[in-house]
Order: C-alpha cells, then structure tokens, then sequence
C-alpha cells in the first residue's frame, strides 16, 4: 500500500481530543512534511538547474497535475509572473479538467492519460520546454501520459511524488520524493503532501528566477508595482539597492516608468 493511503497511529484518535489538541496533532504533522522536503534537497536542486537552463534558452515551464496537485502547480504558476515580472506563458500550470476544476473537485480526472497529453499539445510543446508533473501518489495517468509525450519530443521532465518507487518518478528524469507518509486523516493528500508539493514548488520557481538574475541580494529587482502595498514595496527596494532615501528612490521612478532595475541603474550612474 502507498504511504500516502496508510491509517496515520498519531492521530488514531483525532476525533476524541480537544481542539487544542487537534490543532498540535495536525501541526506536528506539518513538521514532517518540512523534513521530507529537507531530505529531498538534492533532488529538488537537481530539478532548478534544469528549469534554469531550460528557461535561459528560450524554453518554458509547465506544471500539470491533477486536483490539489493541479491547483498547485497552477498557484505557482499564477504568482511567478508578478513577482518576477516574467511575460505570460512562460511558467505554465495546467490542471486535469481545466481551470473549472481549480473550484470544483473532478477526481476522476487524473486517470484519464490522455487527455495530459491534448492537454500539453494545446501548448505547442517543444524539445526547450521542461515539463514537471504532480501527484502525491504518484500514479496519476494524466500526469504520467503527459511526461510521456514530452520526453518523446525531447523536453526534460520533472516527478514531483510523495512516495518511492511510483510509475510517475520511475517515468522522469528527474525525480523528487518527499516522504511525508500517512496523512493525518487517512488518504487526504491535500494535508502533508499537498504541503510538502507547496514548498518543492516555492523552490524550484524562487531559485530558478534567483539563478536566472531576478533578484539582487534578496530583493526583487522586476517586481511590478500593480497595487499600493507593492508601490510602497518599490519604493524601499530601490531605497536600500541604491543607498537613497524615500523621495530621492521615488523620484527615480517616477523618471524611468517604474521600472525597479532602470532605477536603480539611473541612480547608481548618477551619484
């Protein structure tokens, strides 16, 4: 049986405890998955190269999985483009189902492989594109088809499973375990593995754009200022990049369109 389908005997009892005690149950759970990711490291760093490379040349990034897998490659997906003030289409999350699953459960989705792979095909996929699939159990088949057809049109593919020896990681070249075992309610892989899936994710899309020149130290240097929070967030980016106060940061950028990198580089030449 998968880990992720075993009866977890830490919370054999979760229904008979006070909320309090729930609420440290769950949370000492939660401590799991972040060691799973942690013993993954190499793996997971494995991974960032090969989207790095990949997203240098001119390739894209596409995430597909199905239900909480799928809804977050697509989270990612989403907030990459802002943050990192990357065009559209360049960091892809695709979900079994289309998006009217990202509100509406389909379990039986993901067992339909090929529909992964029409899916995928809407893209135009090519041999510089990277494709990383999702599934806690690692056995979902519009995942595993979907990986299929891109390396048989040479992309590089990326398992991300919370459980060894699964076809999906047996399919990819390369394959991240997180270990996170039996779920605190038996088989809801929306808890720990979904969990540990958030933070593989967080860091594969993070280093890559870190590698591939996004950030400076560790501030963000293509950020688009599209709310007030943001502009204000502009503002001490600039202010601490370039060594300046307030006014003169936000003066800046009012001179060269809001742009973080122009500005800096404007007031770095004109000290």
């Amino acid at each position: 049986m998968l880990k992720t389908e075993m009866r977890n005997p830490n919370t054999i009892n979760i229904d008979k405890v006070d909320t309090l005690t729930m609420v440290e149950m769950l949370n000492n759970e939660n401590r799991v998955a972040v060691e799973a990711v942690a013993k993954a490291s190499q793996s997971i760093a494995a991974a960032i190269d090969v989207v790095a490379e990949a997203l240098e040349n001119g390739g894209r990034l596409f995430y597909i999985g199905a239900g909480t897998s799928g809804r977050l490659g697509v989270l990612d997906a989403s907030e990459v483009r802002p943050t990192y003030g990357i065009p559209d289409g360049v960091v892809v999350g695709i979900i079994a189902g289309g998006d009217k699953c990202l509100r509406i459960a389909s379990e039986n989705a993901e067992d339909k492989g090929e529909n992964g792979v029409a899916d995928l095909k809407e893209y135009d996929l090519n041999s510089k594109d990277v494709v990383a699939g999702i599934s806690a159990a690692g056995g979902a088949q519009y995942v595993i088809q979907a990986l299929n057809y891109a390396k048989s049109i040479g992309c590089k593919t990326i398992g991300i499973v919370c459980n060894e020896n699964t076809e999906l990681g047996a399919t990819a070249d390369v394959e991240i375990v997180t270990d996170t075992g039996a779920e605190p309610i038996c088989g809801s892989t929306r808890m720990k593995a979904g969990t540990a899936q958030k933070l593989v994710l967080n860091a594969i899309s993070t280093c890559a754009f870190v590698k591939l020149g996004r950030v400076r130290g560790n501030l963000l240097l293509y950020m688009k200022p599209t709310n007030n929070k943001l502009v204000d967030r502009t503002v001490r980016i600039v202010r601490d990049m370039a060594c300046v106060d307030d006014e003169t940061a936000k003066n800046a950028l009012d001179e060269n369109g809001w742009d973080i990198k122009k500005s800096v580089e404007f007031l770095e030449e004109n000290k």
